[in-house]
């Protein structure tokens, strides 16, 4: 009998498909118009995403999968997409005013982040090792070229070479653990994979583990596979770190969830104490590293090493309350990243850039709305209720107490603690020192990315309900 052709539903794949059409067709403009194509290729780009954003609302929230069950849609699926998809249209929003007043708007930049968006959503809805890692590449290779894009700019071209090297290298490590993993069970699909590692597995199959898990560290930048995040955030254009910052965690924490809520879900004891391991590192170098910092970028990359390590907090407890924590984290985290890198955006006099802590002297006093936000999102950093940051923490350590994890909740509250020092460190900077200069206007883009993130981040104590039951939802859809 002749085998009987089947063709895959492309429903679920609808956003993705969205994207990818419009990449071919950005890429066309863009030829086409050449440098006269720069406004308007945002704004396509920025349309593309919204669009995108509506075909994930409209996806099934029922667990469908297609592609012959390499790709599925679920309700976590749903949600981090949607998270990714909003980080990405404020990077490409962040980023129209300063790319034409730094001489380096092209119309590659939107085209490069529309791609990098479909390699994230890729690996969100991978359900086998060979679709994560054709996703993981399409991310990775689209972040090497901007992080370089101010190509006259040595620190840039200096921190895109480096993400290169060490991506290419952490790419290999994650390859070759998915190799022993597929070697040790004879499968690459994550249902398969569950069903055979059960119980006491084989020395093997716990090295592959400890390979994927080094190569899924160093994409969120997690502790000991940070070494490229303070260097590549500081060498990078601003909005590029910016979406660095928000874009790309949103991915590579759905994409460590999935991984090991789905692939390894009966050997929770064998990879837990691997995310233990990371988890309290990163807390750790993260909130001491950061002391001497005064590079606001370099800052916030280690706010970002430890806030990743406060989230696999809920992934360590390997629970549906700890997913559901770590989906609230991500969320509450792109919103105060977000409005951050907004205020960074908008410390600028004519074509000079302010970078240093100490350029926020006295903002108080010059641009007191601009002080009381940068405020806003450094407490709400801290974790000082009643603000978003808070609950964020709070969701995951009460994950790790109910999981019996009382030591790591502990380490991660005294961590939180002492990182609070460089956060409030900056307010005192704004609130009690000298001015020290005076800065241009926002940008209407930056302001709005500025606004919508200090409402959430202010209002969300107030009504927490709906993002914390769509993030039970979405929790649940794995379990």
């Amino acid at each position: 009998m002749n085998p009987v052709l089947t063709i895959p539903a492309f429903g679920p794949v609808l956003p993705e498909i969205i994207l990818a059409a419009g990449a071919l067709v950005l890429v066309l403009f863009g030829a086409m118009r050449g440098e006269r194509s720069e406004e308007g290729m945002n704004i396509i780009a920025l349309a593309l995403l919204a669009v995108a954003f509506v075909a994930v609302l409209m996806l099934p929230g029922e667990r469908v999968e297609t592609m012959n069950g390499s790709f599925v849609i679920d309700g976590f699926a749903k949600f981090m997409k949607a998270l990714t998809l909003v980080a990405s249209a404020g990077g490409v929003i962040l980023s129209m005013d300063y790319m034409r007043r730094e001489g380096i708007s092209r119309f590659e930049y939107p085209i490069l982040i529309v791609l990098s968006t479909l390699g994230m959503m890729m690996v969100i809805s991978a359900n086998d090792l060979i679709a994560l890692y054709l996703g993981l590449e399409l991310l990775s290779l689209s972040s090497y070229v901007i992080a370089a894009f101010d190509r006259d700019n040595v620190r840039s071209t200096e921190a895109g070479l480096k993400y290169f090297v060490l991506g290419s290298l952490s790419s290999g490590m994650l390859l070759y653990g998915a190799s022993l993993v597929y070697g040790f069970t004879g499968n690459v699909s994550f249902p398969a994979i569950a069903g055979i590692l059960q119980g006491q597995v084989g020395i093997g199959a716990v090295i592959g583990i400890v390979f994927v898990a080094a190569g899924i560290a160093f994409k969120i930048s997690a502790v000991p596979f940070h070494m490229w995040t303070p260097d590549v955030y500081e060498g990078s254009p601003t909005p590029v770190t910016a979406f660095f910052a928000a874009a790309p965690k949103m991915a590579g924490m759905a994409m460590a969830t999935r991984v090991f809520i789905d692939a390894f879900p009966n050997i929770v004891g064998q990879w837990q104490q691997i995310i233990v391991f990371i988890s309290i590192a990163s807390m750790a170098l993260g909130s001491f590293a950061a002391i001497g910092q005064r590079n606001i970028k370099r800052l916030m990359a280690y706010s970002s090493i430890g806030n990743v390590g406060y989230a696999l907090i809920g992934l360590a407890a390997g629970t549906v309350e700890g997913v559901q924590g770590v989906v609230v984290y991500m969320a509450i985290y792109l919103a105060m990243t977000l409005g951050a890198f907004a205020v960074i955006l908008g410390l600028r006099r004519g074509k000079v850039m302010f970078e240093n802590i100490e350029d926020l002297s006295g903002l108080a006093r010059t641009h007191p709305v601009l002080a009381f936000c940068l405020a806003m999102m450094m407490f709400s950093l801290a974790g000082i209720p009643p603000l978003a940051g808070f609950f964020a923490k709070f969701a995951v350590f009460n994950a790790a107490i109910n999981a019996n994890l009382v030591a790591l909740a502990i380490i991660g509250v005294v961590t939180s603690v002492i990182g609070a020092y460089y956060y409030l460190r900056i307010v005192k900077v704004m609130y009690f020192d000298e001015p020290a200069a005076a800065y241009d206007a926002m940008p209407a883009g930056v302001k709005l990315v500025l606004a919508l993130s200090s409402i959430f981040v202010v209002l969300f104590g107030i009504v927490p309900a709906p993002l914390v039951a769509a993030a039970g939802a979405a929790a649940r859809s794995l379990f």
